[in-house]
């Protein structure tokens, strides 16, 4: 359910949340007026607090208790009050600020402490994960790339009906796979004489076939189709579409190892004082990492491929039962527009979020540059 929210509203839960961020405890309204510029009086605070506790976004851990946010309450925080787009002026501009500080910060940090042109891979991904939990106080995880190299045994591009065109990829592990697509415009007169595309499709497989075969898949997807040959031009749209979703479907995603570091000190925050909870957490991180990988390492939809995105589950969104009372923020590193792996950080919903977000951002970016410099 979408939450309405006032100017002052917004100010107000902004305010709590970033209070409670920073001491763990209950917050209060005159804790509030005394610390914030709410421009209002302790009593306004403490009604609107009443309204924000109402719709959800607060709550009293006990009756003489100050508030606290919900995970809905820090859902609101990182959707609305951290982003440019909040209609506050003064809260907006502040924390893009702060983002934008903290991401040049963590780049220095990477660029300063991890060399990747004197590292191994493995090394590179060690580093970027102990340097993680340092910068965002959280446990960082790393999940080692993709290994996936198939390679292309033969292309064929078949004319199924006017205007559609099959193309079948065999790999040299001999699966097959095969994309229909449209292929428009088609000039008039060749729609006419179907035997003349039959003919141009068969010159330009065994083009492709002599050019490409033996590369992997990963290749094709970041091919520059433009140096295709200039009577070939009319295809190249219709093959760089056709291969960039074979390869997302081809290349399956398989769990990988889960770097983890920064476990003792998250562990020591107030949130997990109780050993169930603990056992229950290393267990998942120890154990059960494949549950875990599937949750941190998302295949993009077809209209985000290519684009950077982190993603942020608070509390109960997260569907594994160990980590419902945390916060998982993660994003994925590539090469070229094709995800390989991701980066992450776990720690309790009471987090500083603008400095996980700007960690994890900075990181994945990080990585993504630092992975061409590998071998897939």
């Amino acid at each position: 359910m979408e939450v309405q929210l006032t100017n002052r509203q917004q100010h107000i839960l902004w305010a709590t949340v970033r209070h409670y961020i920073a001491t763990a405890e209950p917050v209060g309204s005159k804790a509030l007026g005394e610390e914030y510029d709410l421009g209002v009086s302790s009593a306004t605070i403490r009604n609107v607090m009443g309204v924000l506790e109402k719709s959800g976004l607060l709550y009293q851990p006990h009756a003489s208790a100050g508030r606290v946010p919900s995970d809905s309450g820090y859902r609101i925080y990182v959707d609305q009050l951290i982003t440019p787009s909040l209609r506050s002026r003064s809260v907006s501009q502040t924390d893009a600020t702060r983002t934008e500080t903290l991401g040049r910060e963590i780049e220095v940090a990477l660029q300063k402490h991890l060399q990747w042109e004197d590292r191994s891979l493995e090394t590179l991904l060690q580093g970027a994960a102990q340097i993680l939990a340092t910068l965002s106080g959280c446990i960082s995880l790393i999940t080692m790339p993709q290994t996936t190299t198939a390679l292309l045994r033969h292309l064929q591009l078949v004319q199924i009906e006017a205007g559609r065109i099959m193309l079948i990829v065999v790999t040299d592990g001999y699966e097959t796979h095969s994309k229909l697509m449209d292929l428009s415009p088609i000039p008039e007169e060749t729609q006419r004489d179907s035997e003349v595309v039959d003919r141009e499709l068969q010159i330009v497989s065994n083009f492709l076939n002599t050019h490409l075969r033996g590369r992997s898949l990963l290749e094709l997807a970041n091919l520059n189709w433009s140096e295709l040959d200039q009577e070939f031009q009319r295809y190249g749209e219709f093959l760089k579409n056709s291969v960039a979703e074979l390869t997302r479907r081809t290349l399956a995603p398989t769990a990988t190892q889960i770097m983890v570091r920064g476990v003792s000190e998250v562990l020591r925050q107030p949130e997990f004082s109780q050993l169930q909870q603990v056992q229950t957490i290393i267990h998942l991180l120890e154990e059960e990492q494949d549950q875990l990988w599937r949750l941190i390492f998302e295949e993009p939809e077809p209209e985000d491929a290519g684009k950077s995105r982190v993603t942020v589950r608070i509390g109960a969104e997260n569907p594994l039962e160990p980590i419902r009372s945390c916060t998982l923020i993660s994003s994925n590193y590539r090469r070229g527009s094709i995800p390989v792996g991701s980066v992450g950080v776990l720690g309790p919903t009471r987090l500083d979020y603008e400095s996980a977000i700007a960690v994890v951002a900075s990181a994945a970016d990080y990585l993504s540059e630092a992975f061409s410099y590998f071998n897939p």
